[in-house]
């Protein structure tokens, strides 16, 4: 039976580990304590190095360890060490949760689509060779059979629901993992910070049995996947963790060397179950989105090539000027349009703004004109008033008055025309009437004049309203483009929507929880408290930036923590989950509607 490249490779790193692991022993036995130190130090050095570099994220949800005396806790070197290594079992866990869930409800939302939902994406999204592949399956069994997309339904739905069954699975046992991890750590909370050297040995003990539970529990879901023959062949090699060695494994003296192998093997067996996931969730992962819209990016490709020919014949190296004249004609229009729409309104708002002084003294000259034809008018009409009536009128007597007297003779000379031109008033009379025309021309004039320049600046907020429009069309979408990350860390009104869909998943988790308790049902109880401490691990990582920046991040951390606790009673955990949805602001509803 052939041997899998895969499963080559993790028996070199193995063979390498445990050789480098023996090599240091032996190296550290020949040397003094002084230089012992000192290597060790460097030792440690590489080995955080190592495990810095892997990280990929911040530091998960905390340990449920005493906060009164975490100092003491992290004082200590072998406390410390044990501390590393819990973070990063948490760490692994967690990513390997989160990858798991992201491939599951993929699955799970193809699985909810409708039969030619599946089957489009069956033959459409999953690549070249699929299309080809399931569309001659479509045509031979339409032909033979007459029923070619009731079977291509069939492979569909068995296609998604082997993927879910496997990855249900994989994320039961993780969880379960992690609840047993979390749980071991709470209890012996208390003993690490009071007696590390007593602790230390029975918890690294502990945390390799479980890792032994782990192995028994995947091995036996391995078992089954190679059995059912529904299942594609793809688990190539079974997950095989190291052991600590029986001796003085109950023993609460171990040596800094016991010490340090014991968390070299939980290193490496960490490393094992990254590798058997890896192989495990790769073969049922979802496709990549080159993978999902390959026919649409095959059409943009074929579109993008058939406008770089046409472009190629419209250039210079056709010997065609097209695209030279394309962008003369552009630039002379974008020219025009700035300046029409841009710069002109801009300097005449300037110039409205800034030059005022200077527009009122050219209105003050326009009433003065007005007031000398106005003044003028008044004087005719009183001469010829006091000539008409003979009688003096005084100064300010009213121009409508001395109107209707004007009008009155201006009638009565009408009837002899000819005599009234050549001794009477009647040229007279419309001298006056000229006069006064003139003053209302004048008049409606400086009305008008007031009215256009009073709106200047309106007339030229009309003009750049064009360009005003396109820049914020251009905002919008630069806007758009760098909030489009709708992931529950945004600041947008979808991320709020996540976050609190965290907290209700958090909320229903935890009542997934009690009632496995109350139904006697201990290992699903274990899963679901696995999975809601993922979930808590997912809001405290969406909600740390939020909560920091609004000063609520130490009270909202500490409930993330109460959650979390194994010991704490469902009731209280429903009563924090409920005044986080009301109490703090990165959790509160969007007030956009």
């Amino acid at each position: 039976m052939a041997v899998s490249p895969s499963k080559k490779s993790l028996e070199l790193k193995t063979l390498f580990s445990t050789y480098s692991s023996n090599l240091w022993n032996r190296l550290v036995s020949f040397l003094p304590s002084y230089r012992l130190d000192f290597l060790g130090k460097i030792y440690n050095l590489y080995h955080q190095t190592t495990r810095s570099r892997s990280r990929r994220r911040k530091p998960s949800l905390p340990l449920p360890l005493p906060s009164n005396s975490l100092e003491s806790f992290v004082d200590t070197s072998e406390a410390s060490k044990v501390f590393d290594v819990l973070e990063d079992i948490l760490e692994h866990i967690f990513l390997d949760l989160h990858n798991i869930q992201k491939n599951l409800h993929f699955w799970q939302s193809r699985a909810e689509a409708s039969n030619a939902r599946k089957v489009y994406f069956l033959i459409f999204e999953r690549g070249p060779r699929a299309f080809i592949d399931g569309t001659v399956q479509l045509i031979r069994e339409y032909v033979v059979e007459g029923s070619g997309m009731q079977n291509l339904c069939h492979s569909a739905s068995v296609h998604i629901s082997e993927r879910i069954t496997v990855l249900t699975s994989l994320r039961y046992h993780l969880a379960t993992f992690l609840a047993q991890i979390y749980i071991e750590v709470d209890k012996f909370g208390e003993e690490l910070v009071k007696h590390p050297e007593k602790s230390l040995p029975l918890l690294l003990v502990t945390i390799n049995g479980l890792f032994s539970k782990l192995e028994a529990s995947i091995g036996h879901f391995h078992t089954v996947c190679q059995s059912d023959s529904s299942v594609d062949g793809s688990y190539s090699f079974p997950l095989m963790f190291e052991k600590l060695p029986e001796v003085n494994q109950e023993g609460s003296q171990w040596t800094d060397c016991e010490i340090r192998d014991a968390i070299n093997l939980i290193y490496e067996n960490l490393h094992k179950l990254d590798s058997y996931l890896n192989v495990i969730v790769t073969k049922h992962q979802k496709p990549r989105k080159v993978t999902l819209y390959w026919m649409r990016y095959t059409c943009g490709i074929v579109g993008f090539s058939v406008c770089s020919i046409w472009v190629l014949k419209h250039s210079r190296l056709m010997g065609s000027s097209d695209i030279d004249n394309w962008i003369r004609e552009a630039k002379d229009s974008t020219i025009s349009f700035w300046n029409d729409h841009v710069e002109q309104p801009l300097l005449s708002i300037r110039d409205e703004l800034f030059e005022t002084f200077r527009k009122r003294h050219k209105v003050v000259m326009d009433h003065e004109e007005v007031y000398l034809t106005a003044k003028s008018l008044h004087r005719m009409l009183l001469a010829f008033s006091e000539q008409t009536k003979g009688q003096t009128f005084p100064e300010n007597a009213s121009d409508q008055e001395m109107l209707e007297i004007v009008m009155e003779r201006y009638e009565k000379e009408l009837t002899h025309p000819i005599q009234s031109l050549v001794g009477g008033e009647l040229v007279r009379a419309l001298l006056i009437q000229i006069q006064k025309l003139k003053l209302d021309i004048e008049t409606a004039m400086l009305e008008l004049d007031q009215i256009l320049k009073a709106n200047e600046i309106n007339f030229a907020i009309l003009a750049a309203l064009p360009a005003f429009i396109l820049s914020l069309l251009l905002l919008m979408l630069v806007r758009a483009w760098l909030k489009q990350d709708t992931r529950a860390e945004g600041r947008g009104r979808i991320a709020r929507l996540q976050r609190r869909l965290l907290i209700v998943e958090v909320e229903k988790r935890i009542m997934q929880f009690q009632i496995c308790i109350d139904q006697g049902l201990e290992k699903d109880a274990e899963c679901m408290f696995g999975l809601v401490l993922y979930s808590l691990d997912r809001l405290y990582h969406a909600v740390e930036w939020h909560a920091k920046a609004t000063g609520e991040w130490l009270c909202l951390r500490q409930d993330i923590i109460d959650l979390g606790k194994p010991r704490l009673q469902t009731s209280y955990k429903l009563i924090i989950t409920s005044r986080m949805e009301r109490v703090y602001d990165c959790l509160l509803p969007s007030s956009k509607h």
